[in-house]
């Protein structure tokens, strides 16, 4: 039996049904978030792998030719948001130049990254693209080293 929520509104049953005047809205799990996890020696192995990991949302990166490089510089006040503006900016390029990335470097001097990324234009046929992602997030963000030594760098990103 459906139960009233405080204050009025539309009821609510244990099922997750929303019903009000025999309308029903049902809400269900939502999958559109990826992680992208990059681990590494140094703090920017780890940035250069997060990075390949954001790729692969997409495509196998090995099918992505690099040729032609991307630079790329962005500085925050953490290592957490330095990671999220760089994929941000990885993302924004491979939206407006219509490309795709395999191959990246990156050098960090305290919160100032400055990295390139090699690529080439979306080939449908080739890449096959599954998603396109929208945008890194601060869900699950992390830069730090781990218990082995070994730099993590990790986020959610919205596709």
């Amino acid at each position: 039996m459906p139960r009233k929520r405080r204050g009025g509104g539309p009821r609510v049953s244990a099922a997750g049904a929303i019903g009000s005047r025999g309308l029903r809205a049902h809400l269900f799990a939502h999958g559109a978030d990826v992680g992208v996890r990059g681990i590494g020696p140094s703090r920017e192995a780890a940035f250069e792998q997060a990075a390949l990991a954001l790729t692969s949302i997409v495509t196998e990166p090995a099918q992505v030719r690099p040729e032609k490089v991307v630079c790329v510089e962005c500085e925050a006040p953490e290592d957490g948001l330095l990671l999220v503006d760089w994929l941000n900016a990885l993302i924004y390029r491979m939206a407006t130049k219509k490309m795709l990335f395999g191959r990246f470097a990156v050098t960090i001097d305290g919160h100032r990254l400055r990295g390139q990324a090699w690529g080439e234009r979306v080939d449908r046929e080739r890449h096959r693209p599954a998603v396109e992602p929208k945008g890194a997030t601060y869900t699950a963000l992390k830069v730090a080293p781990n218990k082995a030594g070994r730099w993590v760098a990790q986020c959610v990103v919205d596709v």
